[in-house]
């Protein structure tokens, strides 16, 4: 009797695991339904960790909608480690540990308040994901979009992650930062090097601040611009030599000279 409910508890548990596969890494038109909704709920989870600063002034009730927003992802976490193939693979990407901090601050709010900032990288997680390209769509001409988006994602991710560490950590003591705004007005301002100079970090530490997020902001302000202006590729990969990308009207390898067949709309 035990060993048959034990082969029972495991045929169900390899059914759960078949259909999560299913809805977490199928191409069927159900599969791709099921991803869009949990992009859409991850783009309002986002909204949410934007809006924290200001929400907390809601006093419980933020800390309820923290909660739930905290089972939903957990469970959408816990379901993509059953569906992956090797959970141990699965922990050793660096986006996974992101999402799991992500996570315990949302357990803890109280504990890690001051690491609150934080979870906006979850905009930099899901815009890298291949959970997010594989549901969008990458198509052969989709490449420049997709190159585009991710250097966005890294600025704009960026951008909010520092407002929320100076809205944190200074509110209060540097002079006229006294809200969020007034977080982000510093960050763009000290990240575009405009350097208005009516708001200013106090001390040797707010120098050092105010420096890697100019030269941070630079690189990406960089990295940006190179996506705009770069030559279009399309992701082709050489049968022969490996080569990824390749001139869109391309009809050999460039670096082996074989013969390619990518496809276009007028093929």
């Amino acid at each position: 009797m035990a060993s048959d409910q034990s082969e029972t508890g495991k045929s169900e548990g390899l059914r759960l695991r078949a259909r999560l596969r299913y809805l977490y890494h199928g191409g069927q038109p159900q599969a791709v339904k099921f991803r869009l909704m949990v992009i859409v709920i991850d783009i309002a989870i986002i909204g949410f960790f934007l809006a924290a600063p200001i929400l907390k002034e809601a006093g419980w009730a933020f800390y309820v909608l923290d909660y739930l927003i905290a089972a939903v992802l957990g469970l959408d976490l816990a379901a993509r480690a059953y569906a992956y193939s090797d959970i141990r693979d699965w922990l050793k990407r660096p986006i996974v540990w992101v999402d799991l901090f992500v996570l315990a601050t949302l357990l803890f709010p109280i504990w890690l308040a001051n690491f609150g900032f934080l979870r906006m990288l979850r905009l930099w997680t899901l815009l890298n994901s291949d959970f997010f390209w594989r549901t969008v769509g990458r198509r052969f001409d989709d490449t420049r979009v997709e190159e585009i988006t991710r250097a966005l994602a890294a600025l704009v991710t960026f951008v909010f992650v520092v407002t929320g560490f100076v809205y944190a950590a200074f509110r209060g003591r540097a002079e006229h930062i006294h809200g969020y705004l007034d977080a982000l007005y510093f960050t763009v301002a000290t990240l575009t090097t405009t350097g208005f100079g009516d708001i200013t970090l106090p001390g040797n530490w707010g120098r050092v601040i105010s420096i890697v997020v100019m030269l941070v902001g630079i690189t990406l302000f960089i990295r940006l611009a190179q996506t705009l202006i770069r030559p279009h590729k399309v992701k082709f990969p050489c049968p022969v030599c490996g080569l990824q990308k390749h001139d869109p009207d391309a009809v050999h390898c460039k670096a082996c000279g074989e013969i390619l067949c990518i496809p276009d709309d007028g093929a």
